[in-house]
């Protein structure tokens, strides 16, 4: 029984972290005056990360300006943003980052494909795999 439940999770793990590993997001920066459009998933990474940055800074949000929204591909399950101390999947992830102009703050903001916008503090954000790639 026991077996069973740990090859269940393996199996489950596999079948998440697998596709963003062989298939690497290709990085596509896009900012506020790119002409390339940004994709839905992309458009409400955004809004959410708007939405967080005007609550957290007490800033009206039409005076927010972002930097840059990005498809990226982080180098493991911190998403580009360790904390210490803590053990991450070592694995791939294609996920997103977004820049914002809070009046003099830059705040940075990552995510997986499938989760939302977390604020990574200054000074402990790490670049994405260049070019989707390692």
């Amino acid at each position: 029984m026991k077996r069973s439940a740990i090859v269940l999770t393996l199996s489950v793990m596999i079948a998440v972290l697998l596709p963003g590993a062989a298939a690497p997001a290709e990085r596509q920066p896009v900012t506020n005056d790119s002409a390339r459009p940004m994709t839905t998933d992309l458009k409400a990474m955004v809004e959410a990360a708007l939405d967080d940055a005007a609550r957290r800074t007490k800033i009206d949000r039409t005076k927010l300006t972002v930097l840059g929204a990005e498809s990226v591909t982080w180098s493991d399950g911190s998403l580009g943003c360790p904390a210490p101390g803590m053990a991450y999947t070592q694995a791939l992830v294609p996920g997103y980052r977004i820049r914002i102009q809070a009046g003099a703050e830059v705040l940075d903001y990552h995510a997986g494909r499938r989760g939302v916008p977390v604020l990574c503090p200054a000074g402990r954000s790490i670049e994405p795999v260049p070019n989707g790639s390692t």
